[in-house]
């Protein structure tokens, strides 16, 4: 496929999406705010890139990263302070704005069958944290760090944070982060497996991208079934992830994809 770019919204959208062969990068483009992801038209603009990419089978991998020095701060900060929006609605209220707004992005992203990979490149703190974990592969600038802060602003997580972070690096180490709310930087986010890398600042978007292709060089149709297989099987016994393996693989058998790669009629590129 011939490498080309386009950027798909304006540059006063709350999300860019440029797209480079089959990998699409995504930034979070409220610098000003240090990208906050509780807006009502950030979650619309994260929905919908993610629903249409879902669509495409000629989106092979995505890189999302934020705008300015901060990946993502989470919660609009302002909103919080002036009560506004779910931050200020009565309890029943606020519950089902949270599953109407950022818990439907949650499960969209995580459930996406197209690989997230996020490009961590400064703070990402409360919902901002839980979204880099809502991707299946995090890779962060050397300055960056980590915070699930909500204890510190009197909350917990409403995203789904407590569910995703235990799954990443083990229960005692997210006890840890979810009831101190203290930062976890770069360095013990390697350490500790909250990132499988960790690069200079100028160099992250391209380590991402270059992540994000040794992906996309693989047959497009295994990559979402092994995605898809990876998703169910975190919630199932081994009975049921060897159920899940055997249904997937005797339909994988079956692919265009699948011949071809044995008989290595076709070689897959990234672009």
């Amino acid at each position: 496929m011939t490498d080309h770019r386009d950027t798909a919204v304006s540059q006063d959208e709350p999300l860019l999406v440029e797209r480079s062969g089959h990998i699409e990068t995504w930034t979070l483009n409220r610098p000003d705010q240090r990208n906050p992801i509780t807006d009502s038209d950030m979650i619309a603009a994260l929905l919908a890139a993610v629903r249409r990419v879902d669509d495409d089978p000629d989106v092979r991998a995505v890189v999302l990263t934020g705008a300015g020095p901060a990946f993502s701060a989470g919660g609009n900060i302002k909103e919080i302070r002036a009560r506004g929006g779910m931050f200020g609605a009565p309890p029943y209220q606020a519950a089902q704005m949270y599953r109407d707004g950022v818990q439907t992005l949650a499960r969209a992203v995580f459930e996406s069958p197209v690989p997230m990979i996020a490009a961590v490149n400064g703070a990402a703190v409360g919902a901002g944290c839980d979204l880099a974990l809502m991707c299946d592969l995090r890779v962060a600038a050397d300055d960056a760090f980590f915070a699930e802060s909500f204890v510190k602003l009197g909350l917990i997580s409403g995203d789904g944070g407590a569910w995703l972070l235990q799954r990443a690096i083990g229960p005692a180490r997210a006890a840890e982060m979810t009831l101190t709310g203290d930062r976890v930087d770069a360095a013990t986010a390697l350490a500790w497996g909250l990132v499988s890398q960790v690069h200079p600042r100028d160099q992250l978007l391209a380590a991402a991208t270059t992540l994000a292709e040794r992906v996309a060089v693989n047959p497009p149709l295994a990559v979402r079934a092994a995605k898809r297989l990876l998703r169910r099987s975190e919630s199932v016994d081994l009975a049921g992830a060897l159920d899940i393996a055997a249904n997937l693989q005797a339909l994988m058998q079956h692919t265009e994809d699948h011949r071809r790669a044995v008989d290595g009629t076709t070689t897959f590129h990234a672009s």
